[in-house]
């Protein structure tokens, strides 16, 4: 595997792991709009976790989520994903720094670094396509209710807790696809070549006796 391209990949998902847990505890990952009111007493904005709510004074207080099982199925569902996400981006780290060929793991085998630091690109793409799901699906119920003339509740806009992870989705599937495509695992089909050994000058070849070359007495004794 290059070395430039591994440390690059790792870098891309260090910053991607770091990124959804930056995006997680964010409480702007919605904020109510402001379209089409006259007067705007306050602002509300909510994450995965909590409801908060900010006065024209400034002052702003937060509660968290009553029930779990009160929420609506993608906030759930969202939940989850994200913390799949951390804990997939967890062990994409532990797996590539193991594999890399500056770790002293698997010692010169680099055929089992190449294999080990693979398998940190897949969890890096599990991370990554995780965080993207739990991002998308939030934000396409905040367009759909957005877009709905006959949604009774407050409508709310894209916040900036959406945007960190769609970022942070981005680099983690970044970082997975350039392990997997910079790592080389050799196949059965690979043969490993032998050097060509001359044969020694004093040997010599065994010279095999064909039926032609070996005399034949038949011919002088067949008229006796």
């Amino acid at each position: 595997m290059n070395a430039i391209v591994e440390a690059f990949a790792f870098f891309l998902g260090f910053l991607g792991w770091l990124m959804v847990g930056v995006a997680l505890p964010n409480r702007y990952w919605r904020v109510s709009t402001v379209d089409g009111n006259v007067i705007t007493t306050s602002t509300i904005y909510e994450n995965l976790w909590m409801s908060c709510a900010t006065d024209s004074t400034g002052v702003h207080n937060c509660r968290d989520f009553p029930s779990l099982l009160a929420l609506n199925g993608y906030i759930q569902a969202s939940r989850a994903l994200m913390i799949a996400a951390i804990v997939f981006g967890t062990f994409g780290l532990v797996a590539t720094l193991a594999g890399m060929q500056c770790s002293k793991v698997g010692g010169e085998n680099y055929i089992l670094k190449g294999r080990i630091a693979a398998i940190g690109g897949v969890f890096f793409l599990l991370q990554g396509m995780s965080t993207m799901i739990a991002i998308s699906w939030y934000a396409a119920n905040i367009t759909q209710q957005f877009f709905d003339q006959l949604y009774p509740g407050t409508k709310y806009e894209i916040g900036e807790g959406l945007y960190i992870g769609w970022s942070a989705a981005t680099l983690s599937i970044c970082g997975g696809s350039c392990l997997l495509c910079a790592c080389k695992i050799v196949t059965p089909s690979e043969k490993i070549p032998y050097p060509y050994q001359q044969p020694s000058r004093g040997h010599v070849p065994p010279t095999v006796v064909t039926s032609q070359s070996a005399p034949s007495n038949y011919g002088r004794n067949a008229y006796v």
